[in-house]
């Protein structure tokens, strides 16, 4: 007791003791008189990006791709259209309205002290402004593209303000508002020589593609958009979700031309120079290539979100999220049928059910982009740890074999939720995503955290852009051209359409080119077929291996010369998923939270 008050009485004689500085934090009016720290601060702006679209739940399984294996978090709130302000569902965090306006926050502190810097590097302050000014923006087109208009916020208020309550800006103003932050920020940062996973000229410029692309569809023209839904017609605030005045074919002129310049940009870009497919092989190679953004196919990253190994990143555990739990991972967001009915012949036809070669074979002779995307029944991947499967196959059916007592028995795909291996956590759609998980294989998923980036901006993305602009635009040689690039690259046929069918063509190759790339999201809502794509049940898998007369396997591996095999596309069970569209869903109810604390704010429509 007596140290203690000794303690005190010796401080309490020393005034100077009430401007001791904290020793964990740094006060606000140094970090921007130095540059070191100032370059901190706005590197700290992209922790908003998370861990990209690499959580462990997908935005995938929002959508017709994919579905995730583990009920109760929040998403079947969305898929079955259960949405509502007090419970939107599962909300990432690189979406939430409280997160993204507390960055933005951040982001009007580093460009108001950047304005005019107080150290003298006047090139880094102009390349941090950039920076700030970058991450505002995508800030803004995260709760645009998610809420339609929002509050724009171009101060970071302080303590003691007379009004801290807002209204909503309209579509226009926000859609101008993220432009004109892209051009200023693409303008500070030309030239500038950016680390990997930091903004660059390319990324504010692909950013604004994105936007334009968006305000130019028809989810956004308010005449088109009324028409096509009630519940948009009935909505008393349309300006806050799009256009009610102004040009569609405009918008998409300005689409075009935003994406034009994304094109012309030089470095970027991957095997794009091609006037004949490649071989099937090559183009899975090369779709490998771009998913893993190795090798040449670097060129395809404009902004990404860079993981390291030794950090243990959840951005880094792809393979453990979504892989087989035949290899003791966790099957999170595994494709649906539907999505594999999508990719197209090799011939550039249609898959059918109907056509009983393609019944017999459904992963033959398919686009090579499949086979890089979902893995199948009897698909080749990584060695197991158990000598009940030599041929290191995906096994996702049941199959007859011969059983110990010389009868036949049945045996589950060691990748089924009825596995030897784990039988709790395996695909409910008799498929696991393959995309972005390291092929290597000394690469054990449930144990290794692997390195492959997550693409928020690729090159592709304003390529397909562009096209779509030149569509609604009726320039189809165009579109043509820039189309078949992408599918060239990865082996298949010329697209000659024309028209609405080119549209048709152009929307499926957009859906398997950029597939868990976080787009089928947005394009879905944003072409309003939504109720067509997302309201009904999805369809899975049943596989069944019957023994062939004569043959007597007594350990299953995938084999046609043993086996005759039957493939039947059925409903996802209601259990798991009663999935259904209601058009309140176009965007997500603002929080009721968010709604009792700025009593400006007006709620979406349908809500």
């Amino acid at each position: 007791m007596g140290i203690i008050t000794a303690m005190v009485l010796a401080t309490g004689c020393n005034d100077d003791f009430l401007d001791t500085q904290p020793l964990t934090s740094i006060p606000g009016d140094v970090v921007w008189t130095d540059a070191a720290l100032a370059e901190a601060f706005v590197t700290d702006l992209y922790t908003a990006l998370g861990n990209g679209g690499f959580d462990e739940q997908m935005l995938a399984s929002l959508t017709d791709e994919s579905v995730f294996t583990h009920p109760g978090r929040g998403i079947n709130t969305i898929t079955e259209a259960r949405s509502n302000p007090a419970d939107p569902g599962w909300i990432n965090g690189t979406l939430s309205w409280q997160n993204m306006y507390s960055k933005i926050r951040a982001a009007n502190l580093a460009i108001e002290n950047l304005e005019t810097p107080k150290f003298d590097n006047p090139a880094m302050a102009a390349r941090l402004k950039g920076e700030a000014l970058f991450m505002r923006a995508y800030l803004y087109h995260q709760l645009l593209r998610y809420y339609g208009g929002v509050p724009l916020v171009e101060k970071s208020y302080k303590l003691g303000e007379d009004d801290y309550t807002m209204p909503r800006n309209t579509f226009e103003e926000t859609v101008n508002f993220i432009v004109k932050d892209a051009d200023e920020a693409a303008q500070l940062l030309d030239g500038k020589s950016m680390a990997k996973g930091r903004s660059s000229k390319a990324a504010a410029l692909a950013l604004k593609s994105r936007v334009l692309l968006y305000a130019a569809s028809d989810l956004h023209d308010i005449p088109t958009a009324s028409a096509k839904s009630s519940v948009i017609a009935g909505y008393s605030k349309p300006e806050l979700i799009g256009y009610v005045s102004g040009n569609q074919m405009e918008r998409w002129r300005k689409a075009q031309a935003a994406a034009k310049e994304v094109l012309d940009l030089g470095g970027y870009g991957y095997e794009l120079h091609l006037t004949e497919p490649v071989a099937p092989e090559q183009g899975t190679a090369n779709y490998m290539d771009m998913s893993l953004y190795r090798g040449g196919a670097e060129r395809e990253m404009i902004f990404g979100r860079y993981f390291i190994q030794s950090k243990n990143e959840n951005g880094g555990r792809v393979g453990l999220f979504n892989g087989p739990n035949g290899y003791r991972n966790w099957a999170g967001n595994t494709p649906l049928q539907d999505l594999v009915d999508d990719y197209e012949m090799m011939d550039g036809s249609k898959f059918s059910w109907d056509n009983p070669d393609h019944r017999a074979a459904p992963y033959d002779n398919r686009d090579p982009r499949l086979a890089a995307t979902v893995l199948y029944d009897g698909a080749n991947w990584k060695p197991r740890f158990t000598t009940t499967d030599p041929a290191n196959q995906i096994q996702t059916g049941q199959y007859e074999i011969i059983g110990s007592d010389g009868q036949k028995t049945t045996h589950f795909g060691l990748d089924t939720r009825q596995s030897s291996i784990e039988d709790w956590n395996g695909t409910r759609t008799g498929y696991y995503m393959r995309r972005f998980v390291d092929p290597n294989p000394n690469f054990v998923d449930m144990n290794m955290w692997q390195q492959v980036p997550w693409a928020f901006f690729r090159y592709t993305e304003a390529v397909l852009n562009y096209v779509e602009a030149s569509i609604e635009l009726g320039e189809d040689a165009e579109a043509q051209e820039w189309l078949n690039k992408v599918r060239f690259r990865v082996g298949m046929p010329a697209v000659t359409e024309g028209g609405e069918a080119l549209m048709q063509r152009y929307r499926n190759e957009r859906r398997v080119e950029m597939a868990y790339e976080e787009q089928r999201y947005h394009d879905v809502r944003r072409w309003m077929i939504a109720d067509e794509k997302f309201g009904r049940q999805p369809r899975i898998i049943d596989i069944k291996g019957t023994l062939k007369p004569g043959k007597t396997v007594t350990l299953y591996q995938y084999s046609r010369e043993n086996y005759n095999y039957t493939y039947n596309p059925i409903e996802l069970g209601k259990g798991v998923e009663n999935r259904a569209w209601d058009d309140k869903m176009f965007y997500l109810p603002i929080h009721r939270d968010e709604m009792n604390r700025n009593d400006k704010l007006v709620q979406n429509p349908g809500y």
